[in-house]
């Protein structure tokens, strides 16, 4: 009998080929997007599953408090803290710091014995590591022993990808690297360890570890600072606590920990918060200050797993509109079934099968899309390729899900509708459609408008916004200006450090292709690392204001386009200028209590250090980081060599010459140090990848959404059209115009399209002001938009239901007169 059935069934989806089609693409469409768009969210929501025991590990993070004012929410703390926390709490039961030199300073490891010469390599994936580490984090080992690799001073352990660059196919363990880094350091480590490449997912990524005992003997009062201290913040801390503990209760008893190891914080009126950060939370959810990896966006993240939900219920209403809508159609041949002794039960089984048969369909057509259109939406969404969509459980599951619940429900009402029809009713021709079934065509049909005006809506919001962030006026010019960073090896003369930058600098500014060179401690949208309280001098300290503090030499200001509001720029021309002048911007005056005019040659104070500058120069405010975080008041102090970063400002387009003079010009300054660069445009856009991610596939499935459900009133819009043939011969015979009768069939939509705009403007309006707030600028919701969005999908659904209207409005009414 099943046989029967599908054999019917099949026959049956054949006959009705346009139908068949519409309800087999309209489910693939929307099954591949559910698929692709959870393939991105459970990506993003990936990070740190490579982990044992991920849910007991803590990242320690530091709120910092000064005058009662939150300074800043940083992802680095101090060196003595997780040692602290295992000292004092038995819930603690291991804990490893990581010192983020790496990421601040470069390194050259060379291994000199090379079969072809020295094998060099600048590392900036690089980090002090305490030995726990390894197995804290999990990492497997191609080399070594991870529990001991870390342990002695002079060790380092890297990844098998290091490995193979540095040493080919030899074994690595026991040879040996030198260490060389900016701050003078000349060190032989033996390589202890090799651990497997970390996954992509993960908010850590670093090729080469050295072991914390290695900087402990540099010099006096090492050991206290790098191990011990509670002094400088340059430490990511984790801890793993026992299985079982509420992380809540100990950060409860934190604050214990800080007034013992740091009892002047309340002298100084300030206040250190140490906070727990589950680790798997880190990629989603924290944007603070020094964070290792640009994170993602846990907010976009999940409306865009409400997407993928919608898309597929839109698919599952479209065949369940077309399925009910052909019941009456199909109403003779469920009244002979009945005639003939077929049960309800069995009806309901039969078209269950056909039902079944659709979605199976619908997912062999769905997997071929997600095969030719995945490696481009890895490259939008920045998932990599070796995370493979068909690897995962979950993608199965789903598949297996989607056939037998899609099947069951989408195919249950039609089942329903078509079985209880009476035979006595059918077969004399007289049956017609529920108004019950009507209704629930017509809701169904409202949904998919409220869906699809709501995706509109934040398509458009969510495009403003991006436009809004990437054109606003930073108030300096990142275009074709060229980064180089320091060199990672350089003289212990500071005489000798200064003569190399100015001969790099003097010897690229007569290159004709060269607009400019500048020296700087900060990078546009990179977090000033450093931050202090100023005030002026007729404030007590308990009323001083944090400042981020920057570097610069005399050029960077003009060079990158930055506006003095009022005072003057620093001078060769005013020797006391490194000793005795700041510059500080509009926001940081005003904070002070001054105008920008009326504050130049005034002295303020920075406690900290005794130091009481004059402000020389207002500068008009800049945005140094991205716009997804608020102003602040800023103080730029000149340095005059010895910079972070320089700039190379370009004055032609082409860069490839451009960058072989500045490389040559490089050699020559700073001998033996590998020559890097990028460019400062690339790098500040890098901070709203996740932004233009998210922009980007938003409106790639808001279109699917949209064409998904036009396939639906495509198809409804064909069977009223073919229902009303004769109704429409007969207005033509009483002479309507075909845009007569086009009006009259699409004004039962329009009122649906208006009541979906009743419930979609509101939602929108909703969720996309609770977006924005995220952002301290943002674009205010143009409420010209929701119109807009109303009008295009009004416009999609006319073109869509008018097709068919205008085709059998055209017919003869001879013919249509006939018809049935």
């Amino acid at each position: 009998m099943i046989k029967n059935y599908i054999l019917t069934s099949f026959r049956h989806l054949l006959k009705q080929r346009f139908f068949t089609f519409l309800n087999v693409v309209g489910l693939a469409i929307g099954l591949c997007a559910f698929w692709l768009i959870n393939h991105y969210v459970t990506y993003e929501r990936s990070y740190e599953n490579f982990m044992e025991n991920k849910e007991d590990i803590y990242r320690v993070q530091l709120d910092v408090y000064r005058n009662g004012e939150l300074v800043y929410k940083s992802s680095e703390n101090y060196a003595g803290v997780g040692a602290a926390m295992k000292e004092e709490f038995p819930e603690v039961q291991d804990y490893a710091r990581l010192y983020n030199m790496g990421s601040k300073n470069n390194v050259i490891i060379t291994w000199e014995n090379g079969p072809n010469g020295p094998v060099v390599f600048k590392q900036q994936k690089f980090l002090y590591a305490d030995a726990s580490i390894l197995s804290l984090f999990s990492y497997e080992m191609v080399e070594g022993d991870r529990d001991k690799a870390l342990e002695q001073p002079y060790t380092i352990a890297i990844s098998e990808t290091m490995a193979k660059n540095y040493f080919g196919n030899e074994d690595a363990l026991g040879k040996t690297l030198r260490l060389e880094d900016d701050d003078f350091n000349d060190e032989p480590c033996i390589v202890t360890g090799v651990f497997k490449d970390h996954p992509t997912n993960t908010h850590l990524k670093f090729d080469v570890l050295i072991s914390f005992p290695t900087i402990y003997g540099r010099y006096d009062g090492a050991l206290e600072r790098y191990k011990t201290g509670w002094g400088r913040k340059d430490y990511y801390t984790y801890v793993k606590l026992e299985n079982g503990s509420d992380p809540k209760a100990l950060e409860q008893k934190l604050p214990q920990l800080v007034n013992k190891f740091k009892p002047e914080l309340a002298e100084q009126n300030g206040e250190d918060v140490l906070l727990l950060q589950p680790v798997g939370d880190i990629h989603l959810t924290s944007r603070l200050t020094d964070e290792a990896e640009i994170n993602g966006n846990g907010e976009a993240v999940g409306y865009l797993a409400i997407i993928a939900w919608f898309i597929i219920i839109i698919a599952c209403i479209n065949y369940i509109n077309l399925s009910t809508a052909k019941s009456v159609e199909r109403a003779k041949e469920v009244g002979l079934r009945k005639v003939v002794g077929s049960q309800k039960a069995q009806l309901i089984v039969h078209f269950l099968i056909e039902s079944s048969i659709v979605f199976f369909l619908s997912i062999l057509i769905a997997f071929v899309l997600v095969l030719a259109i995945n490696p481009l939406f890895n490259n939008i969404g920045g998932v990599p390729s070796s995370y493979v969509i068909w690897t995962q459980s979950w993608f199965w599951i789903s598949a297996g899900l989607f056939w037998f619940a899609g099947s069951l429900i989408s195919g249950f009402y039609p089942a329903i509708v078509l079985s209880s029809f009476k035979p006595v009713d059918v077969l004399k021709g007289q049956f017609k459609g529920k108004g019950s079934g009507i209704f629930l065509r017509k809701a169904l049909v409202v949904m998919q408008f409220t869906t699809s005006i709501a995706l509109i809506i934040g398509t458009f919001i969510v495009y403003e916004q991006m436009s809004f962030m990437k054109n606003q006026d930073l108030g300096y010019n990142t275009d074709q200006v060229m980064v180089v960073e320091r060199p990672s090896t350089r003289d212990t003369s500071n005489v000798q450090a200064e003569n190399d930058y100015m001969s790099f600098k003097n010897g690229l500014s007569d290159q004709p292709m060269i607009a400019g060179v500048a020296g700087s401690g900060m990078l546009p949208g990179k977090k000033l690392r450093f931050k202090t309280q100023i005030r002026n001098l007729n404030q007590d300290p308990s009323e001083a204001t944090t400042f981020a503090v920057g570097s610069m030499d005399y050029e960077l200001f003009d060079l990158m386009d930055m506006e003095m509001l009022a005072g003057r720029n620093f001078s060769r021309e005013f020797i006391k200028d490194p000793d005795t002048a700041i510059v500080i911007n509009e926001y940081a005056a005003r904070a002070l209590g001054f105008t920008p005019e009326e504050i130049v040659g005034k002295y303020i104070s920075v406690d900290r250090f005794n130091w009481k500058p004059q402000v020389i120069g207002v500068l008009k405010n800049i945005h140094n980081e991205s716009l997804q975080e608020a102003m602040q008041p800023l103080a730029f102090f000149l340095q005059q060599y010895n910079h972070e970063y320089m700039m190379v400002k370009m004055s032609t387009n082409n860069i490839e010459e451009t960058v072989a003079v500045v490389n040559e010009q490089w050699d020559k300054s700073f001998a033996g140090n590998p020559f890097e660069f990028f460019f400062l445009d690339s790098y500040f856009d890098s901070y709203y990848k996740s932004e233009k991610s998210f922009s980007d596939l938003f409106l790639i499935f808001t279109i699917l959404a949209i064409l998904i459900g036009c396939l639906g009133l495509f198809g409804l819009s064909s069977y009223t059209a073919v229902q009303k043939t004769k109704e429409i011969g007969i207005r033509k015979v009483l002479g309507s115009s075909t845009s007569g009768i086009i009006s009259l069939m699409f004004k039962d939509f329009v009122i649906l399209i208006g009541i979906a705009n009743l419930i979609a403007w509101p939602v929108a309006w909703y969720f996309l002001s609770g977006w924005l707030e995220n952002y301290p600028y943002h674009i205010s919701i143009n409420f010209l938009l929701f119109g807009l969005a109303a009008l295009l999908v009004l416009i999609i659904a006319f073109l869509t239901v008018s097709f068919h209207t205008f085709k059998t409005a055209q017919l003869d009414p001879a013919k249509t007169l006939k018809y049935e």
